[in-house]
């Protein structure tokens, strides 16, 4: 694993401290690269209105979208564990966090590589098309034009 790829494994672990899940007590931590080389990072907020709470992945690609509009996203790291201590097995997004990422692809004209970390593996994918195939994409056409 590249070093770049490696601070962002890091950055998604630490973003777990960020996690609220009183709930669940599965904490999740994501982190963003965006193309100028800025990390963002977002954790998991439940909620006793379920299901008003939102996951690690969108709260990272929502700030950085907000806080960065214009900037593409190049990567992100997932990473979660029960009661804040990583799984063994990589944490795999949701299918809304999947097409979110789909989207955000989309428009940097890009690929986005996700990487799922664990204690024990982390995979590693070259585009978000290889974590979730047959992305929604019926507004493409009206983005290009």
């Amino acid at each position: 694993m590249s070093a770049e790829d490696r601070e962002l494994c890091e950055a998604a672990v630490k973003a777990m401290e960020g996690s609220y899940a009183p709930y669940s007590k599965y904490n999740v931590g994501a982190a963003v690269r965006l193309a100028d080389g800025t990390i963002v990072v977002g954790a998991n907020q439940e909620n006793a209105a379920s299901p008003s709470g939102l996951c690690a992945e969108r709260t990272a690609m929502f700030t950085a979208g907000a806080s960065h509009p214009g900037t593409p996203m190049r990567s992100i790291a997932i990473a979660g564990g029960y009661k804040g201590v990583p799984g063994d097995e990589p944490c795999s997004p949701c299918g809304a966090c999947r097409q979110v990422m789909a989207e955000y692809q989309m428009l940097a004209k890009a690929p986005m590589s996700v990487i799922m970390v664990g204690a024990k593996a982390t995979w590693k994918f070259a585009k978000v098309d290889d974590v979730l195939p047959y992305i929604f994409d019926s507004f493409k056409a009206d983005m290009e034009d």
